[in-house]
């Protein structure tokens, strides 16, 4: 499009026409935009196409992000139906690099829970119907997924990006603080807005593009060097007689080397570890040994007291995410998870102690010495695609825990984390890890998630062929 091979309107055309075919399978958007096309052609006619980093590329937008001229309605029918003045400045910045809007992705009410069911439907994983596509970033993980766009726009706050990325096996990159502008409810700085893509390389230029810093667009090709396995990593089940062998990395110069520690299970005791995931940590700490990195096992636990601390803080900022809606139009789970933070806010138990001990010393004390960090990014495959907003506090809480523990500490303290998808489980489902960085680590994330890419390409979900 920046060469004008192709039209922005064509391309724009073609991945609606692709949302049309495919999203009453998944149910990624809540809006599709069909005045993008019009857009589109206002795009085409400028002069400086050639100078814009995104120009003509379909993009999504998780539905609690403001977009001029369409209701933002946060996956609930309790919200205001009118329609936003003016962008959020994230979207503002995609915009001003060429990208087109094509939609708003649903999400689950008020972004609370790793679901991906709300008033507007439920978002189902498309490498399985019956199972979650995780969330809150439900829709913009299964939009691109599903190959409707090769981007999309989400925010995490206790790993909703992150965690929908590794349940629909694509990339999302959660920045650290300060890096992007965060979305106007930013729960006390827990949450940030972030990428969503199907490659390393589009996840790096996009979030060049949000940064506003053009610098980030190329930190990929550091990692951009080794060459794909003989063999596709299937799975990585402890007992599978097929485990990947790494190859080594063609002759030449060490483009960077950093010290990376992996930790199969860094959860708290109590909290179990699907054994494939574990396999797979190991597995990506190979490939990056391979490549040139020393790599270092990393078997202490998070400590016990961030568990209740980090749940603590999302049931508070719950509370405060319902105030002032009408109670009677929220889901029994919002109702739940509001009810349940204001006693703990009564009772001075709403984690924020603990949230800055973890901040201001912990992590770094807990971290170590390494660079960059390797883990699992789900502690379970994702639950069923059930009407979770229909249920109670200790059913919600229960199957969050469960399954996507491993995320919420990298919010507590504001790091960057960045989900990679690595091999597919026995399940079907694929398998996701969590890179995570000290703050301006996420040009190391960037070039490692490129490494592991090349040895481990993505796969694509049955019958969504890009």
């Amino acid at each position: 499009m920046r060469q004008r091979e192709v039209t922005a309107v064509t391309v724009v055309e073609e991945h609606l026409h692709a949302i049309a075919e495919r999203d009453p399978r998944v149910g990624a958007f809540r809006l599709v935009r069909e005045r993008a096309v019009a857009e589109a052609q206002a795009l085409s006619d400028r002069r400086d196409l050639a100078d814009l980093p995104l120009a003509g590329v379909p993009v999504a937008v998780k539905d609690n992000l403001e977009v001029a001229g369409e209701a933002t309605r946060g996956g609930s029918s309790a919200t205001a139906e009118a329609p936003a003045p003016r962008d959020h400045e994230t979207v503002a910045r995609l915009r001003a690099a060429g990208a087109v809007v094509v939609g708003l992705t649903n999400l689950p009410e008020l972004g609370l829970v790793a679901f991906g069911d709300s008033a507007y439907g439920t978002v189902r994983n498309p490498w399985n119907p019956s199972r979650t596509a995780g969330g809150s970033s439900s829709g913009s993980a299964a939009a691109v997924a599903a190959g409707m766009v090769p981007i999309a726009l989400g925010n995490d706050g206790m790993g909703s990006l992150r965690i929908p990325a590794a349940c629909c096996g694509v990339y999302a990159v959660k920045p650290g603080t300060g890096l992007i502008p965060p979305p106007s409810n930013d729960w006390h700085g827990l949450t940030e807005n972030g990428p969503v893509a199907a490659r390393a390389a589009d996840l790096a230029l996009t979030l060049s593009v949000l940064a506003a810093d053009p610098t980030l667009a190329e930190a990929w090709r550091g990692g951009a060097r080794i060459e794909p396995a003989p063999r596709m990593l299937r799975s990585v089940w402890a007992d599978d007689d097929e485990m990947w062998e790494p190859q080594p990395p063609p002759s030449g110069p060490e483009p960077f080397d950093l010290r990376v520690a992996y930790a199969p299970q860094p959860l708290p005791a109590g909290l179990p570890m699907d054994g494939e995931f574990q396999a797979a940590v190991r597995g990506a700490a190979e490939t990056l040994r391979v490549a040139g990195h020393t790599i270092v096992e990393h078997d202490r636990r998070l400590p016990f007291w961030l568990g209740p601390a980090t749940v603590a803080t999302w049931l508070t900022r719950a509370a405060e995410a319902a105030d002032g809606l009408d109670r009677g139009r929220l889901e029994r789970r919002t109702r739940a998870l509001a009810r349940g933070g204001r006693v703990l806010s009564r009772l001075s138990l709403d984690g924020e102690r603990s949230r800055e001990r973890w901040r201001s010393y912990g992590a770094d004390q807990w971290f170590g010495d390494a660079d960059v960090l390797i883990t699992p990014a789900l502690a379970a495959v994702p639950p069923k695609a059930d009407g979770w907003g229909r249920r109670g506090l200790a059913r919600n809480l229960l199957a969050n825990v469960r399954y996507a523990p491993a995320t919420g500490p990298w919010n507590m303290c504001g790091w960057p984390a960045l989900a990679v998808p690595i091999a597919t489980h026995s399940s079907g489902l694929p398998i996701g890890v969590q890179l995570v960085a000290p703050p301006g680590g996420e040009p190391h994330l960037l070039g490692l998630a490129a490494q592991l890419e090349a040895a481990h390409p993505l796969v694509h979900p049955p019958g969504f062929a890009y």
